[in-house]
């Protein structure tokens, strides 16, 4: 957290809550990745939506990254413990296929249930935010890794 600066978060926060009222008021659709993501396979009819959103998703990271270089200087990536022998990019996938697996049993991930959800005073999303943060807690407990 020594990189961390409130004017860039608060930025940051407005700009992910703009996105998400534009894509609702816009779409109808609630912002939530896991759920765009999910249902671009098998394709849905409603896939041009989604891979526009995800494309500018990551199109506007580069962008941000190339218009303000600064923003570059931000905490590398966690490496993986000592016990995992298997090298980074397997600890990458595995975290990745774990996340996957958590949204899609918790029926949402942090962007639909904690933006989106909580905006609209969702009880399921109170709940799930509630374990979100909870489950973080115990991580940095159980890890030591601020």
């Amino acid at each position: 957290m020594e990189h961390f600066s409130p004017i860039s978060a608060t930025i940051g926060g407005a700009l992910i809550g703009l996105s998400a009222a534009v894509l609702w008021l816009g779409n109808g659709r609630i912002a939530g990745i896991s759920g765009i993501f999910g249902q671009l396979l098998p394709p849905a009819r409603t896939v041009v939506w989604r891979l526009v959103f995800l494309v500018s998703l990551v199109g506007g990271t580069f962008l941000a990254a190339f218009l303000f270089p600064a923003l570059g200087n931000a905490p590398q990536l966690v490496a993986p413990p000592n016990w995992f022998t298997l090298g980074a990019p397997v600890w990458i996938a595995v975290s990745g296929l774990l996340t996957g697996f958590g949204t899609k049993i918790g029926n949402g991930c942090t962007s639909g249930h904690g933006i989106v959800g909580l905006a609209r005073l969702s009880k399921r999303s109170f709940v799930a935010v509630g374990v979100f943060f909870a489950v973080a807690v115990l991580t940095v407990i159980v890890t030591g890794i601020v």
